[in-house]
């Protein structure tokens, strides 16, 4: 009986095998001398061989309803590998966030939501990338008085270990409604609009900073992007309330390192309350305050924020700073030991102020950069950086184009640095020194 059974099976497996692969015999095709042909099917891969491992169904019943019921840990490496290689980038973040560390997912993530992907940037983590990029694009996009602080709140449990700098390029103000009244109400309401409706304030760092425990960088710019022609001044306005937040919240991150605000219209009274917030903070070592509105006053605070801090790299360029903001500057320079990098590029400290400095570098031991580019210096500050290159033997780097030194600040600078053995590169470019004459650094 088992050989009976035995037959029946292997004919119709043969039986089904040809017609799976569309073999053919013609009637009679011996009888008539004509050759066997035979057809080929549409699916040339198919096989009776080829059934799936019950071990390839289970890992893809696993990749099918993870979103349900998500298992990886339990797995051994090599199921736990087919399984990140396949699982879709689409699953909820509180899903993935704190489960999945495998770097290829986070890659595959990451290329999927953004054309340009330099993760050498990122200390090459995928995964910090994503966290970093999605938390900026929230910020960027958050609209105060209608995007619900919720959906900032939501996702910092996920991505608060990962996070180590915020690069916010846009940050938008309110919607703000045209008032609408009732003739009859026009006049008893005209005089009320003005105090009703949204503020014009941005999004709050408060609720963010503090609860970032590895934050060592944000880059802020109070501004929108790519307005074009819906561009009002108003999208541009650092509030004082806006300042006092973010001056609060540099405060609570004691882990911040470096901080920079760009174009975002910082005045000497907002310099000076976000100074105050800085003092004798315990890591930062880099401020830029680049593009801004910052004079003399918003200086001299900076200046006692030199003192009463670790800044190894100070950046204000293209403000407003004359002559007395730079004498302040330079006698926080004279008692400083710890900054490395001066720049001052584009403001007005005139001889002023660039005088003040050249004196301040015969003291200081510990300055290395020092850009003073565009800031109408002539002859007088030549000279006197001359001397100090004589005393100073730290400084490595110094820019003094787009000045009018003229010739004879020229030949001066060139003597003092004949004196000097540390100044590895001196920019005279634009100073009106005499084209035959080259300044040699020794």
């Amino acid at each position: 009986m088992l050989h009976w059974w035995f037959r029946r099976f292997s004919c119709m497996s043969r039986s089904q095998s040809s017609r799976r692969t569309g073999s053919m015999r013609p009637v009679n095709a011996a009888a008539d001398g004509r050759k066997m042909r035979s057809i080929i099917a549409e699916d040339s891969e198919w096989s009776l061989e080829l059934v799936p491992l019950l071990t390839t169904l289970c890992l893809q019943h696993i990749i099918k309803h993870f979103r349900e019921k998500p298992i990886l840990d339990e797995l051994t490496p090599k199921y736990k590998a087919y399984v990140l290689q396949r699982l879709p980038t689409s699953l909820p973040l509180t899903i993935t966030a704190n489960l999945i560390s495998d770097e290829s997912y986070w890659k595959r993530c990451c290329e999927g939501r953004w054309a340009v992907s330099d993760v050498s940037t990122y200390d090459n983590s995928w995964k910090r990338m994503f966290f970093e990029r999605h938390l900026e694009n929230i910020i960027e996009f958050f609209i105060p008085d209608a995007t619900d602080t919720k959906t900032v709140l939501d996702v910092v449990p996920l991505c608060r270990n990962y996070v180590k700098r915020l690069k916010v390029s846009q940050l938008l103000p309110p919607i703000r409604e045209s008032p609408r009244f009732d003739e009859d109400d026009r006049s008893d309401c005209a005089s009320d609009t003005g105090s009703e409706g949204p503020s014009m304030d941005h999004f709050d760092f408060r609720i963010l900073l503090d609860k970032l425990p590895n934050l060592e960088e944000l880059n802020v710019v109070y501004g929108v992007k790519g307005c074009g022609m819906n561009f009002e001044w108003n999208l541009f306005e650092f509030t004082f309330r806006d300042c006092e937040f973010l001056a609060k919240a540099l405060h609570s991150c004691k882990t911040l390192q470096v901080f920079r605000i760009h174009r975002s219209k910082v005045d000497d009274e907002k310099c000076c309350l976000l100074v105050s917030q800085l003092l004798d903070h315990p890591s930062l070592q880099e401020l830029d305050f680049s593009h801004n509105h910052i004079s003399d006053r918003g200086a001299r605070a900076i200046g006692k924020l030199l003192n009463r801090s670790q800044l190894k790299r100070l950046v204000v360029c293209n403000n407003q700073i004359r002559g007395p903001g730079a004498q302040a500057l330079a006698h926080a320079l004279s008692k400083n030991i710890t900054l490395l990098s001066l720049n001052l590029r584009l403001n007005r400290i005139g001889d002023e102020g660039g005088q003040a400095l050249a004196q301040a570098l015969v003291k200081n031991k510990t300055l290395v950069n020092l850009h003073l580019g565009g800031n109408n210096m002539t002859e007088p500050t030549a000279v006197a950086l001359s001397q100090a290159l004589v005393e100073n033997c730290t400084l490595k780097n110094l820019n003094l184009s787009n000045n009018k030194l003229g010739v004879d600040g020229g030949k001066v600078l060139e003597e003092g640095m004949s004196h000097n053995s540390s100044l590895v590169e001196c920019d005279i470019r634009l100073t009106d020194v005499s084209q035959d004459r080259s300044i040699t650094v020794q």
